[in-house]
């Protein structure tokens, strides 16, 4: 199949996402500019979070674009994160669709397999307590049901977290995995898993996260060389030909260099070459999370069970001598 700038990969709910889009998560006051550009070289897939600080200013360059008519509401794609637990998914929603001043998202994702605090309002330090991703899964589901998102998925999961979703017959919306994924880092497996159960991969920093900046690799050089293009735009139509959606993170200098890959195709036997040029390097890591105990354990101990039952009964305005009890016993 031949590939387009236009190109949407479905989704197994019937919705569609386009093969490539713009990450947001960028230094504070620059994420206007970059949208609007981006919008006017012609991305329509946004992705961005509530915890990039930055929504105001991404929602601001849709509505700019929409109002000057370059582009529709139902012609932008627009990808959000929630990483709160459970019982803060519609509140954090909510504050999305409030700050962006959208209606709804046409994806919205699960940004980790373990939560943020739930004591303070959307900050970003993390606390060592049980995720309940499945509980999160379900309230994800309620808010599509209530026509807030139209797409669900979840970003940063392993194969077993993603099977406890999929093999729970009560979830039956996930339809994404947000991976890491890059010609040092191809994550073959897990794409084959996603493909054999009908889940779609959006792979974040697809040109990598340690590498030498100016991107002196001999085949990766020889290669762009070779169609004429960057080392850049060979990575991320490596990424499109596998069936990866793609959102580099970019200066607006490097959005039409970035969008330029569809006017030529890697053979086959540059295809293998980029995949076996595997590197050891340092790929993204939650240094913060690291002494997360229920990274990859399927069930809370009873302490924690005791932390998620007090949570239950709590808002965010709980008072402080709560917060500290909670954080406290998650530790315990």
């Amino acid at each position: 199949m031949e590939l387009t700038a236009s190109h949407s990969i479905p989704l197994s709910d019937g919705n569609s996402i386009p093969l490539i889009g713009l990450g947001t998560y960028t230094p504070k006051g620059t994420a206007y500019e970059s949208v609007k550009i981006a919008i006017e070289t012609g991305y329509r897939h946004i992705d961005g979070a509530l915890i990039y600080y930055n929504e105001h200013e991404v929602g601001q360059a849709i509505r700019d674009k929409i109002t000057d008519g370059t582009v529709k509401r139902e012609d932008i794609f627009y990808c959000g994160k929630v990483c709160k637990a459970y019982f803060l998914v519609r509140p954090t929603l909510e504050k999305t669709l409030t700050t962006l001043q959208l209606d709804y998202v046409d994806l919205y994702i699960i940004g980790l397999p373990m939560a943020f605090k739930v004591c303070t309002h959307f900050n970003v330090d993390y606390i060592v307590y049980y995720c309940a991703f499945l509980c999160l899964s379900q309230a994800l589901e309620a808010c599509k049901d209530a026509g807030l998102v139209k797409s669900l998925g979840v970003s940063n999961f392993n194969k077993r977290q993603l099977e406890l979703i999929l093999n729970n017959r009560k979830y039956k919306y996930s339809n994404l995995g947000n991976v890491e994924c890059h010609p040092y880092f191809t994550q073959q497996n897990w794409l084959e898993y996603c493909r054999q159960n009908g889940i779609v991969i959006v792979g974040y920093s697809p040109l990598g996260t340690s590498r030498d900046p100016s991107w002196y690799d001999d085949l990766l050089v020889s290669i762009a060389k070779k169609y004429n293009k960057t080392t850049a735009q060979v990575c991320l139509r490596f990424n499109v030909q596998r069936g990866v959606v793609v959102i580099p993170r970019a200066q607006p200098c490097s959005h039409k260099e970035n969008f330029e890959i569809f006017d030529f195709s890697l053979s086959d036997a540059d295809m293998k070459a980029t995949h076996r040029n595997w590197k050891q390097v340092d790929v993204i890591a939650h240094k913060r999370a690291s002494g997360h105990l229920f990274t990859n354990r399927c069930r809370p101990s009873a302490r924690q069970l005791q932390l998620i039952q007090l949570e239950r009964h709590f808002s965010l305005k709980k008072p402080p001598h709560l917060c500290q009890f909670s954080h406290r016993l998650a530790n315990n």
